[in-house]
């Protein structure tokens, strides 16, 4: 999930620098540069992720352990450049776009790692290792304060579940599932502003509704239940109207990590109210049977495939019913604007819905046409 900053930007930094004043890029808690030890949330990302006319930058979610050793987890697309990083480049804190694209004005809080590779393990998940006294070693993360160590189940239960998480781009922000075992299609750009756009397919993501979860700039932000603060996903993409997250089940296994913070947290994080304008982000609260859900699921599974090679369906998952919120629905997510094979009412007995959005991205949906971004 990437902010490109134009080229005109790009000199007026340089300029800035030459005379000694730092570019006002950085505007919130979550994109200012951090007195170490930094809490995470915040911008971040690789340091060699920019192109002549672009840089680009995720946030930096969350810590985690492995082997004893503190690490940041973010995604693949932030901290390795969708793979093209090489192992022990600087991560930065705050992201290069948050400092005009003068990686000199920028703090090194980590090094590459490792990441799951694209298109592998169902997920979109790298570490940096931490550099000593650089990251707050309690995990807090900014407006959440600390997380809990144990995930939250992503099953039926999980459905219009309130959750939480704070980013790059757009803060803390409160929104609620709207479907779990959900396959997507995610777009991808191969450089930061430039090179060919190819597309991953997912298994079993969990989709979070709301036009205001998230924006270009979230990418890697750890989502958690609002009530316990528990891991549940890693953001990693999103449209105008929901936000995909890699089950943080697969994520702990495909990287062999452990959350740091207390088995049972405190939460201290206070939802804001929407904003003016937003889709709302509800979604009822599942009171599906699991025999209700199990037949969903099944009927996702069977079907999926087929309904997916029609261009037009970005995704298939498992939710609530519009019609009777005690049945669970198989959940299908249209593009917006764009011609469709018809669509069945039900699959197997099973109930449909639709929900129309536009494409699923891991860079620049939901930003802002101001200042110096430059959309792609």
């Amino acid at each position: 999930m990437f902010h490109r900053i134009s080229t005109l930007t790009k000199f007026l930094a340089a300029l800035s620098f030459l005379l000694g004043m730092q570019p006002a890029i950085a505007q919130t808690a979550n994109q200012v540069t951090q007195t170490p030890p930094v809490q995470l949330g915040t911008s971040g990302g690789n340091i060699h992720d920019a192109s002549r006319r672009f840089c680009c930058s995720g946030t930096l979610g969350s810590l985690v352990t492995k082997g004893g050793v503190q690490y940041i987890l973010s995604n693949n697309h932030v901290l390795a450049d969708a793979d093209a990083a090489t192992v022990g480049d600087a991560i930065s804190q705050p992201g290069l776009v948050d400092v005009g694209c003068n990686a000199s004005l920028a703090q090194t809080v980590a090094t590459f790692s490792e990441a799951i590779p694209l298109g592998n393990a169902n997920v979109d998940a790298a570490l940096a290792q931490v550099v000593v006294d650089q990251v707050d070693s309690s995990g807090a993360i900014l407006e959440i304060g600390n997380p809990a160590s144990t995930i939250a189940p992503d099953d039926g239960t999980a459905v219009g579940r309130q959750v939480a998480k704070s980013g790059r781009t757009t803060g803390l922000t409160c929104a609620a599932i709207s479907s779990v075992s959900t396959n997507v299609k995610v777009q991808y750009q191969r450089g930061c502003g430039k090179g060919k756009k190819f597309v991953v397919s997912y298994a079993n993501q969990v989709l979070i509704n709301g036009s205001s979860f998230s924006a270009g700039g979230d990418s890697g932000s750890l989502i958690v239940t609002a009530d316990t603060v528990q891991p549940i996903a890693l953001l990693f993409a999103g449209s105008s109207t929901s936000t995909v997250g890699n089950r943080i089940s697969d994520v702990t296994s495909a990287l062999g990590i452990n959350f740091v913070g207390p088995a049972n947290a405190t939460p201290t994080l206070k939802c804001p109210a929407p904003a003016a304008g937003a889709i709302a982000p509800t979604v009822p609260r599942a009171a599906t049977s699991p025999a209700s859900f199990t037949r969903a699921v099944a009927a996702k599974e069977r079907h999926a495939d087929r309904l997916m090679l029609d261009e037009a369906v970005l995704g298939v998952g498992v939710g609530v019913s519009s019609e009777d919120p005690s049945e669970a629905a198989v959940v299908i997510y249209l593009e917006e604007g764009r011609s469709h094979a018809p669509l069945p009412t039900d699959l197997d007995g099973v109930r449909t819905k639709i929900i129309r959005t536009d494409s699923f991205r891991a860079f620049g949906w939901n930003e802002p046409l101001q200042r110096s971004c430059t959309i792609q």
